[in-house]
């Protein structure tokens, strides 16, 4: 039985019915479809629509389809449901007769769709900041036990400064620590009840919305019933939010492309996430890193394909808006799936330490401190930057680093080098250079690790208080 066929005579072309239906993916939401109707069957008791008997059938009919579908992965699959809503009112029926007929009193699918992709998107927030948590504690076990090791650090892709490789990796942690305050951002504005809104003008009976809300742990209720029920701005910040946590993983992927080849050599790809050529018997392809910055491009998809449903729609709800649905499920199972991949992959990757400590002390990455050391003596910067300069110029002619080159040909440059100016070459002293907060000094580092955890630690109490 349609939810909506009084007025019309004639049945749905049936090519057109199976096109238009969506129960084919917002099943997804039947678990909150359901949490959101015991809530307004609540409401209608305390309307006087339903009396305590009803209700009791009512909550009792919603449970047992929720069991159902909890026992059984294959439930529903095979109904002829329009969609999510209509399903579980014709389940109701089987299940307690014509008072299921009862729930739909004084409310409209327009708000009952918002209010289960707000508890969908509210769910699905709490997961992935639970998954970036596990993730960034992976990081910051590698960045512990990686020491004092040291590698190079690259701008436009050229050896720039030696960096710890604690350093590096934390670089990871501040980004995946983002994602998850943006999340949360998220979430605050999710955290709404539209129950109550009706069709477009506000429920016809006298609902008590902050109950509702409060049966559903929101913060608080929509202020408008026309912009509560087209409003999508939360599936357009929450794609946006899991575009970026995708963004972030494929930068993650290049760097591990490019460190794990020969060239570099930095990083050994686990053979758990790799395949090989069924040509070249040699290789051993990191494709675990490959499809994630592939499928990062997937997500941004997302976000621009609901943003270019959106962009045109008057007020309030559209067929259009069933259409956000797709996107957004799919940017948050990519990115729900693609996690913890990634974490297994860095719990079991090797990183070639020494190979990395080498890397860090070639190629005039200490040309900065170099310059440093002029600009102590009393060298303005820009001549000190100059000096140092014409000392590569002079290496690069003649196939040596700056530490070796005497100090009779480095004082023909700046009568301001002395014998000192060598110990300010090694690694660890340009490491120790960069003492200032949030650089690579050691003991700025060590701070960085003891801060990182906290928080890490901090978000982890937060997720588990929405569990």
């Amino acid at each position: 039985m349609k939810m909506w066929a009084g007025r019309f005579q004639q049945s749905l072309n049936p090519e057109f019915e199976n096109w238009q239906r969506s129960f084919a993916f917002d099943r997804r939401l039947l678990a909150h479809e359901l949490a959101a109707s015991r809530a307004h069957a609540k409401a209608l008791e305390s309307a006087g629509i339903l009396d305590p008997g009803e209700l009791k059938a009512v909550l009792r009919g919603l449970d047992q389809i929720g069991r159902q579908a909890a026992a059984s992965a294959e439930f529903g699959k095979d109904s002829e449901a329009e969609d999510v809503h209509h399903f579980v009112e014709s389940q109701l029926v089987v299940l307690i007769g014509e008072t299921g007929f009862k729930l739909h009193s004084g409310r409209s699918r327009n708000e009952q769709i918002a209010a289960d992709l707000r508890l969908y998107v509210r769910a699905a927030i709490d997961q992935v900041r639970s998954e970036l948590a596990q993730l960034c504690d992976v990081f910051l076990e590698r960045a512990e036990r990686s020491g004092t090791s040291a590698m190079p650090a690259y701008t436009h892709l050229q050896c720039a400064e030696p960096v710890l490789v604690a350093h590096w990796l934390l670089a990871y942690v501040e980004m995946f620590l983002r994602d998850t305050e943006r999340l949360a951002e998220v979430h605050k504005r999710t955290n709404l009840s539209p129950l109550g809104s009706g069709a477009v003008a506000g429920a016809t009976l006298a609902l008590e919305r902050d109950a509702m809300a409060a049966d559903l742990d929101c913060q608080g209720i929509t202020a408008n019933s026309i912009d509560a029920t087209s409003d999508r701005d939360f599936v357009v910040e929450f794609s946006n939010a899991l575009a970026l946590v995708a963004l972030h993983l494929s930068r993650w992927a290049e760097e591990m492309i490019l460190f794990s080849s020969v060239e570099f050599g930095f990083v050994r790809s686990p053979e758990a996430y790799s395949t090989g050529s069924s040509a070249m018997p040699q290789k051993k392809n990191p494709d675990l890193a490959e499809l994630a910055r592939a499928k990062s491009a997937r997500v941004i998809g997302q976000v621009t394909a609901l943003l270019a449903t959106l962009k045109g729609l008057p007020l309030a709800y559209h067929k259009d808006l069933q259409e956000t649905q797709e996107p957004l499920f799919a940017a948050f199972e990519t990115v729900q799936a693609l996690i913890p991949l990634v974490r297994g992959w860095m719990q079991e990757a090797e990183f070639d330490y020494p190979r990395m400590q080498e890397r860090a002390q070639s190629g005039f990455m200490n040309a900065w401190a170099a310059a440093t050391y002029l600009v102590k003596r009393g060298l303005p910067s820009r001549l000190a930057h100059e000096v140092i300069g014409r000392a590569v110029q002079l290496c690069l002619q003649t196939n040596r680093e700056l530490r070796e080159l005497t100090l009779d040909e480095l004082r023909r440059l700046s009568p301001l080098f002395d014998q000192d100016f060598y110990a300010c070459l090694g690694l660890d002293a340009v490491l120790a250079l960069h003492d200032v907060p949030g650089g690579t000094a050691p003991v700025r580092v060590r701070q960085a690790l003891r801060q990182a955890r906290e928080k890490v630690d901090l978000l982890r109490e937060n997720v588990h208080a929405h569990a």
